[in-house]
């Protein structure tokens, strides 16, 4: 028996959802504190932590310890610099804490399993899929890739991701194209957008889309079913990129995750 294309989508989601819920996901994320030269303790970290040329320091009390990756972390202790976008993690208990670098900031964000904002959630609506929002499009490569700065829901930071090119599509009498940016598989692509739904039936800040990689001849498929929330339709402590300018849909694409309950 042939599976249905709703039950392929269920099946889909089913992952996503237990990805997302993961617990040590973003929605266990218990804070997004933002590092300068000046010393800051947190409530749901231990120790004090400050940032400069030489990396990221925390400073532990008698008693206080962190496990990384190359054992126990005592006393003060400087982390490498990051580069933009990388980040590494250390553990405190069942607490992991994320230290990353985001718009040319050095953070700290602490996620823990008992997170209030994991312990409520209960699962993110969606449209019925339907085969009508899985659509052919046509992958069109720059000439070299080109820096594209987008803006982000954390006020005052900016993203700059490379763009390899665009993809052409047909949707809903419109022939628009979107600036793709390169995806976390080799040769795939990701796409930031919003449409006539975001704020009303879908998140306003954005969606993203997964494509595989283009064809020989550049086709690619776009499943507009599988657009899906970012972190920051969830938490406020997310530093999510928004779409590049012109990367708003005219057309009502109504599939894909609506907004949170």
């Amino acid at each position: 028996m042939t599976t249905s294309f709703q039950q392929q989508w269920d099946q889909w989601h089913t992952g996503h959802e237990k990805r997302r819920a993961d617990p040590h996901g973003f929605l266990a994320i218990t804070g997004l504190h933002w590092l300068t030269a000046t010393p800051q303790s947190f409530a749901d970290a231990p120790g004090s932590w400050s940032t400069g040329p030489s990396g990221v320091t925390v400073v532990l009390g008698d008693g206080e310890s962190l496990d990384g990756d190359a054992g126990p972390i005592t006393g003060t202790h400087t982390f490498a610099p990051l580069e933009e976008r990388a980040d590494v993690t250390v553990s405190y208990g069942d607490v992991r804490i994320e230290i990353a670098r985001r718009g040319g900031f050095d953070v700290v964000r602490p996620r823990n399993p008992a997170s209030p904002v994991l312990a409520a959630y209960t699962g993110t609506p969606a449209y019925p899929a339907d085969e009508k929002w899985v659509v052919t499009g046509r992958y069109v490569p720059f000439d070299e890739p080109k820096p594209i700065t987008v803006g982000s829901v954390a006020e005052g930071v900016e993203h700059v991701y490379e763009s390899p090119g665009r993809v052409e599509f047909e949707a809903g009498g419109e022939s628009p194209a979107l600036t793709v940016f390169n995806g976390s598989a080799p040769g795939s692509l990701f796409v930031l957008f919003t449409d006539a739904t975001s704020g009303l039936t879908t998140y306003a800040a954005n969606r993203s889309l997964f494509i595989a990689p283009p064809a020989a001849d550049g086709t690619v498929t776009l499943d507009f079913n599988r657009a899906t929330n970012l972190p920051c339709a969830y938490t406020e402590f997310a530093t999510c990129p928004l779409p590049p300018s012109g990367n708003r849909l005219a057309v009502a694409v109504e599939a894909g995750e609506l907004i949170p309950a």
